[in-house]
């Protein structure tokens, strides 16, 4: 095996130019895997057999038509259908394998990308940290003693550990941004509707997204403009947008960079190694040429509309699975804490929705970027919703989701970017947030810190 692992832009270089087998990039992937998983349990399904068999069909793939994630061997989230496995959503009530691919991971093959498995996540997503009765705890590749975050922290885990050069994960509250932040990866909320949530109209109504999490900034977009795109079934869609891999080549030119330690929640205090990796941040994009400057926010309170929406979609989801008696005892309590609300309250949240996006848009009168903690907490020990019930699980759910959700609410791109390595040996990450429709700019940002401030690209294992 190499020392450091691909990631997609290397792999895909060197399997169109007929140096790396598709076939070879799955066995090294799967090698890995064999190794190091056993310790941090990013992996609910490993398809061996399916993967090799699949990797060798690539490789028959005639050179001018080879797609742009030739080769590359990807993971899967447990709540996105892979045809033939059986969509978990991280829990036990489903039994029957699906028979299609969601649409994403249709996009990922037609691309010539290869699904080597399936990773854990808590029982439909539903808190920030990879722990399931059905699963177990999934570990931190930087310290198998704290969690990778959630709800995508399977995924966040397999992609830092190298086992795989990218994963799909799903960000309904920071479920990619917070797990990226826990582990040094780059993960981008993207803009709501950009990418198709087929065969399902919504994931939890307006607040949930897909996307990738990567070890580089063109990595993730390279995979984006591969999935994005919305269907006629697709509840939202997103409006128009460039190429994502243009925007992460090309410098972002000079912008107006507003900078808030101020959490969207109440009660929550930011740990002091995120308000400096804030404001180094902010010192090091002044350096670069930016107008920065501190702003306030002025978040408007999303309990209302992120609230009811977290429930509704957790109810959604447990009525559409084959086994209700099967959900762990803590969604069977979430499921019924949700029970008020209804098709008309569901509505009137949806209105709200949109009267808070604009609210939470005037920073933007300001400045063309908001930077931000992407979590309040440090990556909290394994096991910390341990026989907790519903309630007691939000409320430790808190400091991770204090930056992230009120995004999820308003729909805009944000993204969490790695900046180092903490004194406590774990990773430290900051939110970019863009406009409506401008995760142009958030890449192209996000690649110009990359640039200036390189991160480590795997963990140390």
């Amino acid at each position: 095996m190499t020392e450091l692992p691909l990631g997609v832009a290397e792999t895909v270089k060197q399997t169109h130019a007929g140096r790396l087998k598709a076939v070879a990039a799955v066995d090294e992937a799967l090698a890995r895997i064999a190794e190091r998983d056993p310790g941090l349990n990013a992996f609910s399904v490993v398809r061996r057999d399916a993967a090799r068999t699949e990797a060798a069909a690539v490789d028959k793939t005639r050179k001018a038509d080879r797609g742009p994630l030739h080769g590359v061997p990807i993971a899967i989230k447990e709540e996105l259908d892979v045809a033939g496995c059986v969509t978990t959503f991280g829990g036990e009530a489903n039994s029957t394998p699906a028979a299609a691919d969601s649409e994403v991971v249709r996009r990922l093959r037609a691309a010539g990308a290869v699904v080597v498995g399936k990773t854990t996540m808590p029982e439909f997503g539903a808190f920030p940290y990879t722990e399931s009765v059905s699963r177990g705890l999934t570990r931190n590749p930087w310290d198998a003693t704290r969690s990778p975050g959630g709800s995508s922290g399977g995924t966040a885990a397999a992609v830092a550990a190298g086992m795989v050069p990218a994963g799909m994960g799903g960000d309904g509250g920071g479920s990619i941004r917070i797990p990226a932040a826990c582990c040094g990866l780059f993960g981008l909320k993207p803009q709501r509707g950009r990418v198709s949530t087929a065969p399902n109209e919504h994931l939890w109504f307006a607040l949930g997204t897909v996307g990738p999490l990567t070890r580089t900034v063109l990595d993730s977009a390279i995979v984006y403009d591969v999935i994005r795109g919305s269907l006629d079934s697709d509840r939202y869609r997103a409006g128009e947008s460039g190429s994502f891999v243009d925007a992460a080549k090309r410098e972002p030119g000079w912008l107006r960079i507003g900078w808030s330690v101020k959490p969207a929640g109440r009660g929550i205090r930011p740990d002091p190694i995120h308000v400096r990796a804030v404001q180094d941040t902010a010192r090091l994009l002044a350096d670069l040429g930016h107008d920065v400057r501190e702003v306030d926010p002025r978040y408007p309170d999303q309990t209302a509309t992120f609230v009811p929406q977290f429930f509704a979609g957790i109810r959604v989801e447990s009525d559409s699975v084959e086994h209700f008696d099967r959900l762990e005892r803590r969604t069977r309590e979430t499921y019924r804490l949700g029970s008020w609300t209804r098709p008309r309250v569901l509505e009137r949240v949806l209105r709200a929705t949109e009267r808070l996006a604009v609210r939470a848009n005037r920073v933007f009168d300001e400045v063309d970027l908001l930077l931000t903690p992407a979590i309040a907490h440090r990556p909290p020990p394994v096991g910390i919703l341990d026989g907790r019930g519903s309630v007691a699980s939000m409320l430790l759910s808190m400091p991770a989701i204090a930056y992230t959700s009120v995004w999820n609410v308003a729909g805009n791109p944000a993204a969490s970017v790695p900046c180092g390595v903490a004194e406590d040996g774990l990773p430290v990450g900051v939110q970019l947030v863009g406009r409506t429709d401008d995760e142009p700019t958030v890449l192209s940002v996000a690649a110009q810190l990359e640039r200036a401030r390189p991160w480590p690209k795997a963990a140390p294992l």
